[in-house]
């Protein structure tokens, strides 16, 4: 369930004192259009599972994985009876760490991982996922310790196992594939840094060493997306911490996130978020009003 929604915001309650949240959910409720800050995983264990997202639906099967990012809305049909393991980590925390930040961006909005798909990979994200529902519902000494080295583990198998994943992988050898991995979480860590500039892909591709429409291809398959198309998730991604600052007006936050109009940020951060700049401030500081009252 929900504990607490505020229009599609939703306040993560971690467990208390800890910074993880984990469902056995059996429960047969619909949530609604709504984001968190924290990751979300959800995995069906017993019949299926619904979600729907901004632009897109996904069907999840018993045992299919789905990664939730940061800042994604979406919403959750239930079926009328079933089991589904429902774990959000908050993992801002860990974000100093260059890969995970890099991987989050990669993942967003969301990634579905399913055993033919990522075979490699598949029973031992499952076996993790289990694991950790078991150490949360037993509560002992260092569980939080363990399920984030499991978290970690998760999350490192998942971004070595998604990069450069197209269906043709005997394209690439070993080597090659590791080489135009590093070299991918070079560019994009430098469009992190400076997606609130002028962007052209013709300059990014020349300093990735590849040309044009090499670039393109291979950055799609590494980010599951098209340059211009990652450029404005980062720009919305900054959008949204300079709209929670005080003071910073939508204009401010569009012209420092790189955005020529209002119109057309506007427009952008509505087609990713499903809500206006301004209705995602507001919701964003009534929840905060409310919880300081509650302190």
């Amino acid at each position: 369930m929900i504990e607490s929604l505020d229009g599609i915001f939703e306040t993560v309650n971690y467990k208390k004192s800890t910074t993880l949240k984990l469902y056995d959910n059996t429960e047969y409720e619909d949530y609604p259009m709504h984001w968190h800050p924290a990751i979300e995983i959800v995995m069906p264990v017993e019949n299926d599972y619904t979600m729907h997202f901004t632009n897109s639906q996904i069907h999840l099967r018993e045992g299919d994985i789905c990664i939730i990012c940061p800042g994604c809305i979406h919403s959750i049909k239930a079926p009328e009876t079933g089991r589904r393991i429902i774990f959000q980590p908050n993992t801002t925390n860990l974000r100093f760490m260059r890969d995970i930040d890099v991987l989050i961006s990669f993942l967003s909005p969301y990634a579905v991982i399913t055993p033919e798909d990522n075979p490699q990979i598949y029973q031992r994200l499952t076996e993790l996922l289990v694991v950790i529902r078991d150490e949360y519902m037993e509560a002992a000494p260092f569980s939080e310790v363990s399920i984030y080295s499991k978290v970690l583990e998760f999350l490192s198998l998942v971004g070595r196992n998604i990069s450069l994943n197209e269906d043709n992988p005997e394209e690439y050898n070993p080597a090659t594939r590791e080489e135009y991995a590093l070299r991918f979480m070079e560019i994009c860590d430098y469009i992190n840094e400076h997606c609130s500039e002028e962007l052209k892909l013709n300059e990014i591709a020349n300093m990735s060493g590849f040309s044009k429409f090499y670039f393109e291809r291979l950055f799609k398959q590494f980010t599951g997306t098209t340059f211009y198309k990652y450029v404005n998730q980062k720009r919305i991604a900054k959008a949204q911490e300079l709209l929670i600052e005080p003071g910073n007006s939508v204009t401010d936050v569009a012209l420092n996130c790189g955005f020529t109009s209002i119109s057309s940020f506007i427009r952008m951060f509505k087609l990713q978020k499903g809500c206006t700049p301004t209705e995602f401030k507001s919701l964003y500081w009534s929840t905060e009003l409310r919880e300081k009252d509650n302190v």
